[in-house]
């Protein structure tokens, strides 16, 4: 009686370790906290501009229709803050004779014409200031040449006449390349960074980055139309977009440490399975044998 051939037992089994349990090693919780800890920075910084998309103390309604004094709104130099654009104020001084300049391009009522613009040496302050001010319009260029050369004479004749100025502030405009096969001086932009480079006695100077345009009209022109700005809104809807991505980040962040994690697992599963797939073609190879 023969006995049956030994056979070889076939190997242990081993079990493949659950996501968790990969997620539970130190390095994989040692990432997540950085992952957390960037998330929260970008979770402070979506909170932060969140803050800043909802003006809790904006101008009251009709604030720019109150004239202030032009010291009180913005220094020299300074920057008009989005709420004060188009506040009407209120300004006396001299005008310097010679710096009465035509710029093209000026809209009244959609009719395209020219302003007459001067420099206005602002009284009452310790150093030299001047505010660029746009007197008045007109439809056409030969009636803003004379209005300049009129204004011009006016201010010669009594240089010391001191004048009251009420109008709108508003900002430069940029400066500007004026359009081929004309006048390389002509102005097609308000912007008095433009203007003092053509303004005299400039040594020292002071000179506001705004501009007022005339709510009356000065000499033989006709008043600006400088309707009052639109009201705006409470709401920053930039900075709701700007909050909503800072906190796509901070999801992602976090996201990002579970993909990584859910890899490291699959690739540690199948490496396993192909171990073991392995194991069991030799041992079948073995008994053939």
């Amino acid at each position: 009686m023969t006995s049956a051939p030994a056979t070889d037992p076939l190997p242990p089994q081993v079990f493949p370790p659950t996501l968790r349990e990969v997620m539970l090693r130190p390095r994989w919780i040692a990432l997540l906290a950085f992952s957390l800890l960037v998330a929260g920075a970008l979770a402070w910084l979506g909170q932060w501009q969140l803050g800043r998309a909802v003006d809790t103390s904006p101008p009251e309604p009709g604030m720019t229709e109150v004239v202030q004094p032009l010291a009180e709104v913005v220094q020299p130099g300074d920057y008009l803050p989005e709420p004060l654009v188009g506040q009407r104020v209120e300004v006396s001084g001299t005008w310097v004779a010679s710096d009465f300049i035509v710029v093209s391009s000026r809209f009244n009522n959609d009719v395209e014409g020219y302003w007459v613009t001067g420099q206005l040496r602002v009284a009452g302050t310790d150093a030299p200031t001047s505010i660029a001010v746009a007197t008045g319009w007109t439809a056409s260029i030969d009636a803003a040449d004379a209005a300049a050369a009129d204004l011009r004479a006016a201010a010669e004749a009594d240089p010391t006449a001191v004048v009251q100025i009420t109008g709108r502030l508003i900002s430069d405009e940029g400066p500007s390349v004026p359009p081929s096969g004309v006048d390389p001086q002509t102005l097609t932009r308000m912007s008095p960074a433009m203007l003092l480079g053509r303004w005299h006695d400039i040594e020292g100077l002071d000179v506001y980055r705004q501009f007022v345009t005339s709510q009356t009209a000065i000499g033989p022109l006709e008043p600006i139309a400088s309707p009052a700005p639109d009201e705006r809104s409470r709401v920053n809807w930039l900075n709701i977009f700007y909050a909503a991505e800072w906190a796509i980040f901070a999801g992602f962040a976090l996201y990002l440490w579970y993909r990584l994690a859910r890899d490291a697992w699959e690739k540690e599963v199948e490496d396993l399975e192909d171990e073991q797939s392995e194991a069991l073609a030799a041992g079948a190879a073995e008994s053939r044998d």
